[in-house]
């Protein structure tokens, strides 16, 4: 277990990347703690404005990607200037995608159902670098022998195969699913064989003419939606916070 845990995450070739991750994950909670005091209206922080500008965090998350990113190209993976872009990496990368949903609608949507969004993608994110420092590499490469490793071809092989299983569960609507099938082998194979959900690509070209198939698969789907998207919601409101509640509409006729 300590050989493994060397090997895979502290030796020095992977430490910029554990670096990295450490800042993102920290910065995240730490940006959304702030913003949560923000919102509340307690201690001592405030909104960063300039005039009437309010500057969000995603702006200094920008230049301290750009920077931790050439820098770290300049780099080698060693030494303290590897350590120290990987930080400043980490940390922009995390005020960048704590303002996601923001980017994706180039609307202030931080603290509504689709800031939601977010909060997601930050998890996701996280837990794909975690499983990269862990050992796992893309398209189950990690998997092969290094007599395989030698042969291009098997290589070439496992690797178009794994794409082809993530591409399948991408187009049946299961983004998840196909991400993180790109770097644990064949787990997209599970979402290529089942049942796409409906309104995806492959629903709407293959099950065009198969009621049963739309029925089975809209079934699927609200007994999935049903069982899940209570816990889920419950665990982003316990990391970003609940969002604002949305206006009542008015219904037509009344005032």
């Amino acid at each position: 277990m300590g050989h493994w845990l060397y090997r895979n995450i502290v030796e020095p070739g992977k430490l910029p990347l554990l670096l990295a991750l450490a800042s993102f994950v920290l910065t995240f909670v730490i940006t959304r703690v702030i913003v949560r005091l923000i919102r509340a209206g307690k201690g001592p922080f405030g909104n960063v404005k300039a005039g009437d500008l309010h500057i969000h965090h995603v702006v200094p998350g920008v230049v301290l990607t750009v920077i931790g990113g050439f820098g770290a190209v300049a780099s080698n993976r060693h030494g303290l200037g590897a350590g120290v872009c990987a930080v400043l990496f980490g940390i922009g990368a995390g005020l960048v995608l704590d303002e996601f949903a923001l980017i994706l609608h180039l609307d202030d949507v931080y603290w509504s159902e689709a800031g939601r969004q977010s909060v997601e993608v930050v998890v996701v994110t996280a837990a794909l670098v975690g499983l990269v420092l862990g050992g796992f590499a893309p398209f189950g490469v990690n998997d092969l022998s290094d007599q395989e490793l030698q042969d291009r071809g098997g290589v070439i092989l496992t690797v178009g195969v794994n794409f082809f299983f993530a591409l399948l569960a991408l187009s049946k609507g299961k983004a998840r699913t196909a991400i993180f099938g790109v770097i644990v082998p064949f787990l997209a194979l599970i979402g290529a064989i089942r049942l796409a959900r409906p309104g995806s690509p492959w629903a709407k070209r293959f099950y065009r003419r198969r009621p049963r198939a739309r029925a089975r698969a809209r079934l699927r789907a609200y007994h999935h939606d049903r069982r899940w998207a209570g816990p889920r919601r419950r665990v982003q409101d316990l990391i970003g916070g609940k969002p604002d509640p949305e206006p009542a509409r008015a219904l037509p006729g009344r005032r």
